[in-house]
């Protein structure tokens, strides 16, 4: 087995366990790399087997990115807090690799997305609509989490309007929009009051943020369709955000179009823990709350 070991080395831990780890892995598996700053082209290695990540989600997320249009399965040993991606314990890694060697392990496979910023030709006010629309750029950034816009300090009000495959679908004004994957419904989605999804599901989760409305629910959608965001006024102020890890500030004019990449996100998983389970354990979800000091 040929395998990357990637991971985040400014996370507290993550150096120390690699090097305990690295003449285990080393007996077992041919290690292609170790790289704790995820700077690496790893287009420019052989094509691994595996990709062992060290540290929390972040450096999965990380890890993905890094990964780019050449996926490989990741089994992520948890040195964060919640862990819902990396959720094998540093203690459980010696058993899970050998599981994962003889082939017991499953593959799970997860929407990832392309965020594309486009000029428009003329700026439109909301609601316009021109003949011609702007050639799409080639260059997309690719991502597993959530796409966020939202406004920059000093903070001002985002005059939004959101278009599925060319139809306008809403207007409002707000801090913002996300616009998530299955994967990331259970992070900055969920903190905004968005629904979790099923981490297989390939559907679009697109959530507002603080709308100055009272009408505006978050919308579920399929990921075979294309989302354009447009803006009004605040459009100089707005930034996207892309997996919480990198930022591109916007202009007047500029326009948001998130769709399906065309690679999944591959998970190993084992030992065999349901999502469900992973719910209640990290975020108590469905558990009953406690009466009188009841456990």
């Amino acid at each position: 087995m040929r395998i990357y070991v990637l991971g985040n080395a400014n996370r507290a831990g993550v150096s120390e366990e690699v090097a305990r780890s690295l003449p285990f892995l080393r007996e077992r598996a041919q290690v292609l790399t170790v790289d704790l700053r995820q700077e690496q082209n790893l287009s420019d290695l052989p094509e691994a087997d595996l990709a062992l990540v060290f540290g929390g989600d972040g450096a999965i997320l990380r890890a993905a990115r890094q990964m780019a249009y050449r996926q490989t399965p990741v089994l992520g040993v948890n040195l964060g807090r919640l862990g819902f991606l990396a959720d094998i314990h540093p203690q459980e890694l010696h058993q899970c690799f050998e599981q994962v060697i003889h082939g017991n392990y499953r593959v799970t496979r997860h929407l990832m997305y392309e965020c594309i910023i486009t000029p428009h030709p003329q700026p439109l006010s909301l609601g316009e609509r021109g003949d011609s629309e702007a050639k799409v750029d080639d260059s997309a950034s690719l991502g597993l989490n959530e796409v966020v816009v939202h406004t920059s300090p000093p903070l001002h009000m985002l005059d939004l309007e959101l278009e599925v495959d060319g139809v306008p679908v809403s207007r409002f004004s707000g801090d913002g929009l996300i616009v998530s994957t299955p994967i990331g419904s259970t992070g900055h989605n969920l903190s905004a009051g968005g629904p979790i999804l099923g981490q297989e599901l390939s559907a679009f989760v697109l959530t507002p943020i603080c709308p100055h409305t009272l009408t505006y629910r978050p919308l579920v959608e399929s990921a075979e369709k294309t989302f354009t965001i447009r803006f009004g006024g605040g459009a100089e102020k707005a930034m996207v955000i892309i997996d919480g890890q990198e930022s591109k500030l916007l202009s007047a004019g500029q326009v948001v179009t998130i769709r399906k990449a065309p690679v999944t996100f591959s998970l190993v998983k084992v030992p065999e823990r349901s999502f469900f389970q992973i719910l209640r354990d990290k975020l108590r979800w469905g558990t009953p709350p406690s009466y009188r000091g009841e456990p």
